[in-house]
């Protein structure tokens, strides 16, 4: 960047959260000034170009005060699962009100929750969105107040992908898969023969910088973007998590055993146990194979490097604190 032109300016909302620390990390690497909104102090140390904003997203006009000169504004909010369903609304009123103060692109991650159990084995852009359940209905309203708000002049993206991993705790990979892994074990929770949509953290945030730069004044005020991310069967998933944790030195001496999710077990204690209830009823997601076309991402933004899934498990597995770094593991 030359030293004569200002960096531009990325508000990124939930900073704290691994996508949005995940954010600041791409963002601060691709040299913009980065401010980065937090409800408590980061538990790391920002990178060069980045500075913590203590302001309530429930202030948005002393947040967008606070962010002055900010060009995006990246919505990485994400609530806690149970509460998702009562949450995640009003968040995104609270960042489209931080965006339109701005003037200020509004950048939204989304999932596949839209297109319901129904869904084709490969989503495109244009895949009619038939949910099936309360999140994708929920997920719909959402981007349909994005596509009214472009109405208004406010420009939006939201950029699609699978089930996230990596970048710290609190995904299927850290909760179910390698949850026993000292043990020599790991799990799946759908059948192994069927593909899944996963999306590498940081290879998401990187994707979300080039699609923030690369839109332009003649770019539709909305538009949504798939990222192909990893497509993995089960059995792809295990084999690659094994292979990246013997490269960690960790392989048990006996073969690795594997297990599933005890479904019938997790519906009827769902009963009592809200997080139980809303996994049992996203559970589809393992019983429908599916995957997202990125060919409309990469014809916008050219080709974006990505992580080879076995260095990615590997540095996921890391991350995590399950397993040391071996000396010159990482090399």
């Amino acid at each position: 960047m030359s030293t004569t032109t200002s960096p531009s300016t990325v508000l990124i909302l939930g900073a704290n959260g691994r996508l949005g620390a995940a954010a600041v990390q791409a963002f601060a690497a691709a040299g913009w000034r980065v401010l980065a909104q937090v409800r408590r102090a980061p538990a790391e140390s920002l990178p060069r170009g980045a500075t913590a904003l203590a302001v309530s997203m429930s202030d948005p006009a002393a947040l967008a005060a606070a962010a002055a000169r900010a060009s995006v504004v990246v919505h990485a909010v994400n609530p806690v699962y149970t509460q998702w369903d009562r949450e995640a609304l009003p968040l995104l009123h609270q960042g489209l009100e931080v965006a339109r103060r701005l003037g200020a692109l509004l950048m939204l991650p989304g999932n596949v929750y839209n297109f319901g159990e129904g869904m084709p084995a490969l989503l495109s852009e244009s895949t009619p969105e038939r949910p099936s359940t309360a999140k994708g209905r929920l997920r719909c309203q959402m981007e349909a107040e994005l596509r009214a708000a472009a109405a208004q002049g406010q420009r939006s993206v939201v950029l699609r992908a699978g089930d996230f991993f990596g970048a710290g705790t609190g995904s299927w990979l850290d909760l179910l898969v390698t949850k026993d892994i000292a043990r020599g074990r790991l799990a799946y929770p759908g059948p192994h023969d069927l593909p899944h949509a996963w999306a590498y953290l940081p290879d998401l945030a990187r994707a979300i910088v080039a699609a923030a730069a690369a839109h332009a004044v003649d770019t539709p005020a909305f538009r949504t973007l798939h990222f192909a991310g990893h497509t993995l069967t089960g059995a792809q998933l295990l084999q690659a998590t094994e292979a990246a944790a013997g490269e960690l030195g960790l392989g048990p001496d006996r073969g690795w055993r594997h297990g599933g999710m005890p479904w019938g077990l997790i519906r009827l204690g769902g009963l009592v146990v809200p997080m139980w209830r809303e996994l049992a009823r996203m559970s589809y997601l393992w019983r429908v194979p599916h995957a997202l076309d990125g060919s409309a991402l990469a014809a916008a933004v050219g080709a974006l490097p990505a992580t080879p899934i076995v260095p990615a498990l590997r540095q996921s597995l890391v991350d995590l604190g399950l397993i040391a770094t071996p000396a010159g593991a990482m090399a």
